[in-house]
């Protein structure tokens, strides 16, 4: 037989325990080893003298009550008043009561009282019923706002006899509907070992059912250039109402969280143009088109190299991948800046209060959605340096639930464009003011083949991801704080969609070009549902010319996270188009020429003091820019542009300026390899004698 649930050291505080279901509770708790403070009214004092009688909480059960029947055309404002004050408020008072003590020791449990009355509505309690559904939605929000703290709440909508219930029952049910039918519910709900949190439990007369949300699949009544109406609702009526195949949501993420997917639907099958009826929607129509074309506060930024690894660690690079060394070493001899980095620039003109900015919108910044995200790359995007953003409101769209904001983000280095981001911000509960619904200036996502995946990638985040990505910029604590997460809706903080996108992209860069970042021209991705930090990200890809098309899911639970996204890829040859000319822009090339010059005249002498060969690096603006083998190990010695023929005994990496500065005697290369701006690796004792070339043999 199971053992006996005990309550040995906890303390209960009952409301309404004067008789019926409170005496009930408050006799089976004590029965069970429990301290219980119970009370007739003034619960929320009580808790305070539980607190001084017992130095602790752990169990509410927020149970008093009082009717005040009479059919609505009936009710007073004292008749409604009185029954929220005892019903609602009351639950509210005792609950806030304790609830700091309850989460100072990380344990609470709490039952809220509903009705039947409550959930299906009753003649004559429209007062009452209104008061009992709202101690469910309070349980429900305290069920997720406590979860992190231990503190579970759960509602139950009793039917037993009571002396409360004998104006509205005979007497012979109320002798049936015993409340020792009830407690026993209650008491589990409130156990240590009872892991039930946020649900709502139909019981009496000995029978237990819990019950739970169902919603049908719904219809989309939109058809495109044609204004959404009555008669459009009317026709899908039957599918609106249509429970087969329903679904159960169970989170307001479930609610909310298939938003985009649906304007992915209405968007591809047709959208609808919204009623220009009214006077206010033409307003608001005028007022987003006010904004179209503003342009941000430009802004500069600079970056180091510790900002392109700090980043790299956040999407998921590892020394794990030795492939992977390249954008995590600032030694690496082609060290490189992944080239999701180019986002994290462009949105500082967004995560600084740039949108509050755009005149004719009020945006509510709980609501904003990151929809879309299309980068551009014009060339590789330097490991450190400064850039300048400009950016403008491309376009606003109306999508009748939301609108669409286009803002397109400009990034340059000088004068040069490096590269282009848009980004596609959705305002939740902002459309239907009859604007329009699409844009030539969309860069748009693109449906996947109709194929299996041609490759597919995993990487398990860690529960620390969210917390390294932020460190890269986005400082938005729905990532890393679990109670601002539990307000928008979340179990505990979510990953950074853009790194999920940097996950992705660094997937497809590994498969279909050996991580060079040359290779990179841009990327489209639509971001569909929230991942957790933890959960393992599944990349599948299908590759059709150079374009590789992808989709992103949690491979726990199958959902697609990012999806109608792709990566445009450079073909080889137009990389090495793209590498410029070495003689014409590097001084470096120069020296390098003379050297091979030199050696001719004395390149067996300078073989047999050095016997080494040396790979050189030389960067420009923080990117790779050419090198050059000085081998002085074989024959006479040979200096040749491009990497060793062999293997390198040592390579040095250096920008075309600091080389300069070392062969003209101005820059001591030690300092420079103790400072960072000069490094090397393999046998670094062998630089000593590159510098007896420099000055001896060189003499430039």
């Amino acid at each position: 037989m199971a053992s006996q649930l005990r309550f040995d050291g906890r303390v209960v505080l009952v409301t309404g325990a004067g008789g019926g279901l409170g005496r009930a509770y408050a006799l089976a708790f004590a029965e069970r080893g429990a301290s219980v403070v119970d009370s007739v009214e003034e619960g929320e004092k009580l808790v305070k003298a539980a607190l001084d009688a017992f130095g602790r909480i752990d169990v509410v059960v927020n149970n008093a009550g009082i009717l005040r029947d009479r059919s609505f055309a009936r009710i007073s404002d004292e008749d409604w008043d009185i029954i929220h004050r005892v019903h609602l408020r009351g639950s509210f008072q005792v609950t806030r009561a304790a609830w700091d003590h309850m989460k100072k020791q990380r344990y609470g449990r709490i039952i809220m009282t509903s009705s039947a009355s409550g959930i299906y509505g009753n003649f004559g309690q429209a007062n009452y019923s209104a008061a009992k559904l709202g101690t469910l939605g309070l349980a429900n929000t305290l069920s997720i706002e406590g979860r992190k703290s231990n503190i579970h709440c759960n509602t139950i909508a009793p039917n037993a006899g009571s002396r409360m219930t004998q104006t509205v029952m005979p007497e012979d049910l109320v002798e049936a509907l015993k409340p020792e039918y009830v407690a026993p519910l209650v008491l589990w709900l409130c156990h240590e070992s009872c892991e039930e949190n946020g649900s709502l439990f139909e019981v009496g007369a000995g029978w237990i059912g819990k019950l739970r949300w169902e919603r049908s699949l719904g219809a989309i009544v939109r058809k495109r250039n044609q204004p959404m109406t009555p008669e459009a609702v009317k026709a899908h009526w039957e599918k609106i109402c249509d429970f087969d195949n329903a679904s159960k949501p169970q989170s307001i993420q479930d609610s909310t969280g298939s938003i985009l997917e649906v304007l992915s639907k209405v968007d591809s099958e047709g959208g609808v143009a919204a009623n220009h009826t009214s006077h206010a929607a033409s307003a608001a129509t005028a007022g987003f088109a006010g904004a179209v074309g503003y342009k941000l506060s430009s802004f500069s930024s600079t970056y180091t190299q510790l900002e392109t690894i700090m980043y790299a660690l956040g999407v998921g690079a590892s020394v794990k991948d030795p492939k992977d060394l390249k954008f995590v070493y600032e030694g690496s001899s082609d060290f490189s800046c992944l080239p999701t980095f180019g986002v994290i620039i462009a949105q500082k003109s967004m995560m600084n209060g740039g949108l509050a900015e755009i005149p004719g919108l009020s945006i509510n910044f709980a609501k904003v959605l990151h929809g879309e995200q299309y980068l551009e790359l014009y060339k590789p995007l330097p490991t450190s340096g400064t850039l300048r953003c400009e950016a403008v409101v491309a376009d606003v769209l109306d999508k009748g639930s939301g609108v669409v904001i286009l803002m397109d983000v400009y990034s340059y280095s000088g004068k040069e464009l490096i590269c282009y981001n848009q980004f596609s911000i959705f305002l939740v509960g902002s459309g239907g003011f009859g604007g329009k619904r699409t844009s030539d200036k969309v860069k748009e996502a693109v449906a996947l083949p109709n194929r299996p995946p041609d490759n597919v990638l995993t990487d398990t985040t860690s529960l620390n991801q969210a917390a390294l990505y932020r460190l890269s910029g986005d400082w938005n604590p729905l990532h890393i704080d679990p109670n601002f997460a539990n307000l928008a809706g979340f179990d505990k903080p979510i990953l950074h969609g853009l790194c999920t996108f940097g996950f992705s992209a660094r997937h497809v860069l590994r498969q279909f070009s050996d991580n060079d970042v040359s290779r990179f021209k841009a990327i489209k991705a639509r971001f569909a549902k929230p991942v957790y930090p933890g959960q393992t990200l599944q990349t599948e890809m299908w590759k059709e010319g150079d374009r590789i098309h992808f989709q992103t899911k949690v491979q726990e639970t199958g959902d697609v996270v990012i999806s109608n996204a792709y990566v445009d890829l450079l073909p080889a040859s137009a990389t090495l188009a793209k590498t410029p000319s070495v003689g014409a822009e590097l001084q470096s090339a120069l020296v390098f020429e003379e050297i091979g010059r030199r050696l001719k005249d004395v390149g067996r002498e300078v073989v047999k003091k050095v016997n080494a060969v040396f790979e050189w690096h030389i960067t420009k603006g923080g990117a790779p820019a050419a090198k050059w083998t000085i081998d002085l190990k074989n024959g006479s010695g040979k200096v040749y542009q491009g990497p060793a023929k062999g293997s390198a005994d040592t390579t040095i990496i250096i920008s075309d300026e600091d080389f300069m500065e070392v062969v003209l005697g101005k820059l001591d290369p030690q300092k420079a390899f103790f400072s960072g701006r000069l490094k090397a690796r393999g046998n670094i004792m062998l630089s000593q004698k590159l510098e007896m070339i420099l000055k001896d043999y060189a003499k430039l």
